[in-house]
């Protein structure tokens, strides 16, 4: 069996705003300080409330959220989020993770799950790739804008003449 190979993923090459939800004040300084690195642009907050505060004032490209808050659960802020023009990927955290948890979490629009206590290469790898998922979402959506764009032109000079 052979060793796995140290994966090293690179940070945002310009700011990429992540928002961090949960009660537990360990999570507020554990996560940030695995992703150091100054692009990663920081929204901190410990419930739903604070959090759709954020999510309606600030695009958000990454949602870290605790399963439980104090003031709701992961689903009311996904469902929030799944109403924004470019919903960030959704990442709950729990110490109560099992299949059921992560396969619902996926199932409900979910980008994934990580399991506490964090494990730094984990959460360095679920983080970029949800990020990544995210900024290649937008650039596919804003390269097929003009399309639409230019369909919807034709279509109305069509309808004129």
């Amino acid at each position: 069996m052979t060793p796995r190979a140290r994966i090293s993923f690179q940070s945002p090459d310009r700011p990429a705003p992540v928002l961090l939800v949960s009660p537990c004040g360990d999570d507020h300084d554990v996560l940030p300080g695995i992703l150091e690195h100054p692009h990663w642009e920081w929204h901190r907050t410990k419930s739903c409330r604070q959090a759709l505060r954020v999510l309606s004032n600030h695009a958000i490209a990454v949602l870290i959220c605790e399963r439980d808050l104090p003031d709701g659960s992961w689903r009311n802020l996904l469902d929030a989020a799944m109403k924004l023009s470019a919903p960030p990927n959704l990442i709950v955290c729990s110490r109560l993770a099992d299949d059921w948890l992560w396969a619902e979490v996926l199932n409900l629009g979910g980008y994934d799950l990580l399991i506490k206590p964090f494990d730094r290469e984990e959460v360095s790898r679920v983080v970029f790739l949800a990020w990544d998922s995210w900024k290649r979402r937008r650039e596919r959506d804003a390269a097929s804008r003009p399309a639409e764009t230019a369909i919807a032109a034709g279509a109305a000079w069509a309808s004129v003449a």
